[in-house]
């Protein structure tokens, strides 16, 4: 059974340094796996409008329902987001609002988050691993915080923090079960009447 590796990505403009980030976070990850990983990444941006409806209906479009299911499903999560006024972004924190808080129990998440400046990177402890604490997920030790300055050339620490994030989740997802096979649904025409039960046996049903 392959596992599953699913990537939130809450960048707003194409291409984005969000998903950048969230790609390199999964690619370090699959490599120190080192078995077959079916990754799903999502834009959320692709899905602002579903989300905004469920908000507002309570009810998933089948679109964001099969997101969400991924999610739930999933062996790992990266979940990153751009940072706005030194938190997480709007998005983000809206597409885990609509996941029941019990979803994500014991799933192992790494966190990630990309802003202008590395004065925010205390965003990773002051509200990604607090989101995720009350969705009752399992929070890696590392995050990754990329600011600007982090993708220039010179700048080479960005590198070995996506390598241990990698490591750590590839070694969370290891030590978890693997998902059981799912449950055959209920057939009527599969229960045998009693009275043919107690003909098997040799017994008058009268």
């Amino acid at each position: 059974m392959t596992r599953t590796l699913v990537v939130v990505s809450a960048g707003l403009s194409q291409p984005s340094s969000t998903r950048l980030l969230a790609d390199r976070l999964a690619e370090a990850t699959t490599r120190e796996l080192g078995e077959a990983v079916g990754v799903r990444p999502v834009e959320l941006r692709e899905l602002a409008v579903d989300i905004a409806n469920n908000l507002v209906t309570g009810f998933p479009s089948a679109a964001l329902a099969e997101v969400l299911a991924d999610v739930v499903r999933s062996d790992g999560l990266i979940a990153v987001t751009p940072v706005f006024t030194a938190s997480y972004s709007g998005l983000f924190k809206s597409f885990f609002d609509v996941i029941d808080n019990t979803a994500l129990t014991g799933k192992p998440v790494l966190i990630a988050a990309t802003g202008g400046t590395a004065r925010h990177s205390m965003v990773l402890d002051h509200a990604l691993r607090p989101l995720f604490a009350y969705l009752r997920a399992t929070v890696l030790t590392t995050g990754v915080y990329a600011a600007s300055e982090d993708w220039g050339d010179g700048h080479e620490e960005l590198s070995p923090r996506i390598a241990r994030a990698g490591r750590e989740l590839a070694a969370a997802i290891r030590s978890r079960p693997r998902s059981a096979p799912p449950v055959p649904e209920f057939s009527p025409d599969a229960v045998v009447p009693f009275a043919q039960q107690l003909a098997e046996l040799g017994i008058d049903p009268a």
